[in-house]
């Protein structure tokens, strides 16, 4: 009985990261569909030039801004879902308690 709840736990936590992953790749996808078409856009209407005569970030298209900020935050929800953890943790902290106390603990002897 308890390998079937087992298994039903670890199956409950495998669909979850499957969701998470694939709204990942939705999100990715996503990006990379809206900023192509933003380009042709912009290459095609030869709105381009506005780059030369404004620079990089395009003044009053915002493009590029837009695709590295968007980028940002893609890469965040990709550290997000792969398990790694952006902020400090339990165990970071209880390890960090632990180095302290190895420190002081040579004031004390």
């Amino acid at each position: 009985m308890k390998s079937d709840t087992q298994y039903n736990y670890l199956r409950l936590k495998a669909a979850n990261k499957v969701k998470r992953l694939k709204g990942f790749y939705f999100h990715l996808f996503l990006y990379l569909i809206v900023n192509l078409a933003w380009f042709l856009f912009l290459l095609l209407s030869n709105h381009l030039s506005s780059y030369y005569e404004y620079g990089f970030w395009g003044m009053g298209y915002g493009h590029v801004s837009t695709a590295v900020i968007w980028g940002v935050v893609l890469i965040v929800h990709y550290l997000l879902i792969s398990g790694m953890k952006l902020s400090f943790s339990k165990k970071w902290e209880e390890r960090k308690i632990q180095e302290f106390l190895g420190e002081e603990k040579q004031y004390w002897e």
